[in-house]
């Protein structure tokens, strides 16, 4: 049995994508060197503004943000204060910065292309049967293995790390948005059509809101993966609090390591809850 099966011969899976990658990165060259150049331009703008902006006054606009994003209590805004003086105090802070950076262009590109594809999946069916496979792809595919078609189009910095955060962080925000269209009562829909309710009005009039509790599950998902890819995209050469876990694994340092990864559990703690609060409904 054995010597049949090694009379098949081997496809070469991997000469192909070889040769796919090359194609791509010889031929669409220009396309890459230009989106690298403006993505780098901006989040390096970005990031600037946000150091431009003093530690405390920072701090104390996210303390406001969480104070009225639960409702007027305390607890988060007491958290955000204490666990970003913390980073602070560490000298953490820039690198916190080039994290906040990576975690919103990347959460932002996500949930820009995320949305229309659920809302295409829900609309139909061979759409549905043929993009969920490729997010189960997606998925289960490990978050390293997105680095080589990132270094390969964009070479190594915060672009190619933003670009393999937006393809791991993608998926939850598109099954969300599919799953809550999917769930609205088909009563209602049947309504809005007897009104004579076109597809546009029902789409952003009717499904969307209904659908808005379900979609920001999604949003809070996609932003905490895109968290989550920091410390993997700093094997890339991407800025922030990544690079410090990175660099104290390397070098065997485990007190810096353990500061650099708390100042991540802090960060991602508090955009979860944040995140999480603006899904609640109000009373």
């Amino acid at each position: 049995m054995n010597k049949m099966l090694d009379a098949i011969p081997s496809l070469p899976v991997a000469d192909w994508v070889e040769t796919l990658m090359d194609w791509l990165t010889e031929d669409f060259s220009s396309m890459f060197s230009f989106i690298q150049k403006a993505g780098k331009n901006s989040m390096e703008s970005f990031t600037d503004a946000l150091l431009y902006i003093p530690p405390v006054v920072f701090i104390l606009i996210v303390a406001i943000i969480a104070f009225f994003a639960t409702k007027k209590k305390f607890g988060l805004a007491v958290f955000s204060v204490v666990g970003l003086l913390f980073i602070y105090n560490q000298g953490l802070w820039k690198e916190l910065m080039n994290t906040v950076t990576l975690v919103v262009f990347s959460s932002v590109i996500a949930i820009l292309i995320g949305i229309p594809i659920g809302i295409f999946m829900s609309k139909s069916r061979v759409a549905d049967n043929i993009i969920k496979p490729i997010l189960d792809f997606m998925q289960t595919m490990p978050g390293f293995v997105y680095l080589i078609p990132a270094v390969a189009f964009f070479g190594i910095g915060v672009v190619p790390g933003v670009f393999a955060s937006v393809i791991f962080a993608l998926p939850p925000t598109v099954r969300f948005t599919n799953l809550g269209i999917r769930q609205v009562p088909k009563e209602l829909e049947e309504a809005a059509d007897s009104y004579g309710s076109t597809g546009w009005q029902k789409l952003f009039k009717l499904e969307l809101p209904l659908a808005k509790s379900t979609i920001m599950a999604g949003i809070n998902q996609t932003v905490l993966l895109s968290l989550s890819m920091v410390v993997i995209a700093s094997m890339i050469g991407a800025p922030g609090l990544g690079r410090d876990v990175l660099s104290a694994l390397q070098r065997a340092q485990v007190g810096n390591g353990f500061v650099a990864g708390i100042s991540l559990v802090i960060f991602a703690i508090i955009i979860d809850r944040l995140t999480q609060s603006l899904n609640k409904k109000k009373y």
